[in-house]
């Protein structure tokens, strides 16, 4: 087939100018949505894109062109050597190398800014080539123009992004080339030949109807929506009363603020450890419940820098009478970009890299990790702690009048609640620690409570407390219903509600034994299943605490039930021994219990707002990358898929072969336009195809054909035969 000769008129470089323009609308929303800049660049390369395909370039020069400019800008985004010394090229294949091993990985946030950047520039690619398709071969652009408007709407409604003016613009180009393209069609079909004073004739009612209609639009008084806005409602779906908040993924997050609502597992690993023992894994405390969740009561930004040689500024129990320590080590690997630490409890040191460095934030005890001045997710280091095993009798002890006295100001830091907090909580609390003298044996009859009354572990069927309700109130009286953030906030607040100071944590639980490492030590894998949260109660003069009292978890905490302890009342439905937890790592049964349990702490973002500014660039890519591949391979297929069926039976020497590939020529003939007539026989359709083609190569296989048909049977070697004619045919059919 001959190609269409390129149009260089006048109507044709104003379709072109339209396309870009629609085309730029999809760029705008980048540099206030995202962390995008530098939209110039990619502007520029659309306009070269379409305007080499405007004066007819060939495709090889062309390409050329759009390559050399992607390296080019690629280097003046990134790169700051010179770029005639070429020590760049090492950097690039470097980083498109370890690109594509993140991609091999599927762990794409990962993903490089100049391996994105790269992405984008064969997206645009892509769609410049897509644009010249619609206008100038299929003379149809309306899905383009359709998908544009849906495009800056939608980020209109559910971002900040305003789209009035962007919405005018796509109206106006849009409705400028589908009536030009319209004038195209009539010519090709009617066969008639373009005039100037023809084309004259069409644009300007066509430039009249279009001014009119636009400025009738915005000078017209706007009438109130007859529909209620949809927005409250899409991003109140699923949620419980219509108050809460939809189903979130589960996994590490920042905003606290509003707990409660179903969530969704991710088994995505986030970290491996080899650890000498098993215990749980924090990232950071809270302190301030507001009846919604938890914030805190300090700036973020008060932090404590030290080193790798320094020991860590957090001191989480005293090493006196009352705890006895073991020294451990454990070596993370982390598998994600936060740029923080995990550590358990006892923490004293962090070993890494010399030229990493540390903050630690006050307020939230979460340790920040930093290259210069720069945050930084740090692959691998190593923790040394101490593992402590508590005197049950120290404990008791410990919550004296005089230790209290001494401790005053962090008690009141760490016994804050709401004023408005229902009466009922402290009530609750009275009543499951009466009789109990001591803050360790109401902590202890707070920790037990909810696996004697009734409670149950739910990830799915979970409510959010409505603007009248308080979370914890609606979980220890209504629902009974929840996951680890439902439980260990309740026994925050039941503790803090009879003046026991205790504070929520939140971080990883153990996760999944994984068998003995090189080194010796026991292997962990934890995935973002294993978010968590849990409890921590101070004890003056000895320090923070650790209670599990979410349904179906244990933590790794050791108590000493000494002599002196006896003394106490302990329940009698629990002894001594039975409350001793022995190190858990000898325990395989229990490592199996706790690797199968999903830890439950949710990652909360505001519903859909965040969720597109946050990740709808790379959604957006991934999507209509994908979607413009997969139309590029099906529109061409007149281009590829003939050389793949003469691939595929080039090499073939079996005749039963010849049946199926004479029914795929018949589909490729069909679809290259030589369609078979109701009620046409083979020969009949033989003859009109090679009348066609001025052949006689289908008439002579249908014959082989016919022979297959009636006797049943072909002559050997019959496919070796024939196989040239149904190549030729087949290559035919080529667009």
């Amino acid at each position: 087939m001959t190609s269409r000769k390129v149009q260089k008129d006048l109507m044709t470089f104003i379709m072109y100018i339209f396309g870009f323009l629609l085309l730029w609308e999809w760029l705008r929303p980048l540099e206030q949505l995202t962390d995008t800049s530098n939209i110039g660049v990619f502007l520029l390369f659309i306009f070269i894109s379409l305007l080499l395909s405007f004066i007819g370039t060939p495709i090889l020069i062309s390409g050329c062109v759009k390559w050399v400019f992607t390296i080019v800008a690629l280097h003046f985004l990134y790169i700051d050597e010179a770029f005639f010394q070429f020590k760049w090229v090492s950097i690039f294949i470097t980083d498109f190398i370890e690109s594509f091993q993140i991609i091999i990985a599927r762990d794409w946030s990962n993903l490089s800014n100049l391996f994105r950047s790269f992405l984008f520039f064969i997206l645009l690619w892509l769609m410049t080539y897509l644009i010249q398709y619609w206008l100038i071969n299929r003379k149809q652009l309306f899905i383009f123009f359709f998908m544009t408007l849906v495009y800056i709407t939608v980020l209109d409604t559910f971002t900040p992004y305003e789209a009035g003016w962007a919405i005018v613009r796509t109206v106006v180009s849009g409705f400028a080339v589908l009536g030009m393209l319209t004038f195209f069609r009539l010519l090709d079909k009617e066969g008639i030949k373009k005039e100037k004073n023809l084309s004259r004739k069409w644009m300007v009612p066509l430039v009249t109807m279009i001014v009119v209609s636009v400025g009738f639009g915005l000078a017209a008084p706007k009438a109130e929506p007859i529909w209620p806005d949809p927005v409250p409602y899409l991003t109140s779906y699923g949620k419980e009363g219509g108050d809460g908040k939809g189903v979130q993924k589960i996994g590490y997050g920042l905003d606290d603020s509003s707990l409660g609502g179903p969530f969704i597992g991710d088994n995505q690993v986030v970290f491996t450890v080899e650890a000498e023992s098993r215990h749980y894994w924090k990232v950071e405390t809270k302190d301030v419940y507001t009846g919604k969740g938890w914030i805190t009561s300090g700036s973020r930004e008060e932090r404590s820098p030290f080193g790798s040689e320094d020991q860590v500024p957090i001191t989480s129990f005293f090493n006196r009478s009352g705890v006895e320590t073991t020294k451990e080590s454990s070596t993370v690997y982390s598998l994600n970009n936060h740029s923080h630490i995990v550590y358990p409890l006892g923490i004293k040191k962090i070993n890494a890299a010399p030229f990493y460095s540390f903050e630690l934030e006050i307020t939230t005890e979460k340790i920040l990790s930093l290259e210069g001045d720069s945050p930084i997710a740090i692959n691998q280091y190593t923790l040394d702690y101490d593992i402590p095993r508590y005197s049950v009798t120290a404990l008791n002890e410990a919550s004296s009048e005089k230790n209290i006295v001494e401790n005053n100001e962090l008690i009141s830091r760490y016994t804050q609640l709401p004023e408005n907090l229902p009466l009922r909580i402290k009530e609750l609390a009275e009543e499951i620690t009466d009789g109990k003298d001591s803050w360790f044996e109401k902590a202890r009859e707070l920790e037990r409570y909810f696996s004697r009354s009734g409670y149950s572990y739910d990830q799915k069927d979970v409510a959010v407390p409505g603007e009248d309700e308080d979370y914890v109130d609606q979980f220890l009286f209504d629902t009974k219903r929840g996951y680890c953030d439902n439980f260990s906030t309740s026994m925050v607040v039941l503790a803090r509600s009879i003046g026991i100071p205790a504070r929520w944590v939140k971080g990883y639980t153990e996760g999944e034994y994984k068998g003995i490492g090189e080194s010796g030590s026991r292997m962990f894998e934890i995935t973002n299943n294993n978010a968590h949260s849990w409890v921590e109660v101070f004890f003056p003069g000895i320090g923070w605490v650790s209670f599990e009292p979410t349904q179906g978890f244990s933590n790794s905490v050791q108590f000493n039930f000494d002599t002196a302890s006896q003394s106490h009342d302990q329940p009698s439905a629990m002894k001594p021994e039975e409350l001793e937890k022995d190190k858990p790592e000898l325990k395989e049964d229990n490592e199996k219990q706790a690797a199968s349990s999903e830890g439950s702490f949710s990652k909360l973002f505001n519903p859909i707002k965040s969720f597109f500014k946050a990740y709808w660039k790379l959604f957006v890519l991934v999507i209509l990358a994908g979607a413009v591949l997969a139309l590029i391979i099906y529109r061409i297929r007149g281009r590829w898929l003939p050389y793949y069926l003469t691939w595929r039976f080039k090499w073939t020497k079996k005749d039963e072969n010849f049946q199926k590939a004479y029914l795929l020529l018949l589909r490729e003939l069909d679809r290259y336009g030589l369609h078979r007539k109701d009620g046409q026989t083979l020969r009949d359709y033989a003859d009109y195809v090679d009348r066609f083609f001025s052949s006689r190569e289908m008439g002579r296989l249908t014959a082989r054909y016919e022979q297959l048909i009636y006797r049943g049977n072909l002559q050997k070697g019959s496919w070796e035969e024939t196989k040239e004619l149904w190549e030729n045919l087949i290559k035919k059919t080529i667009a």
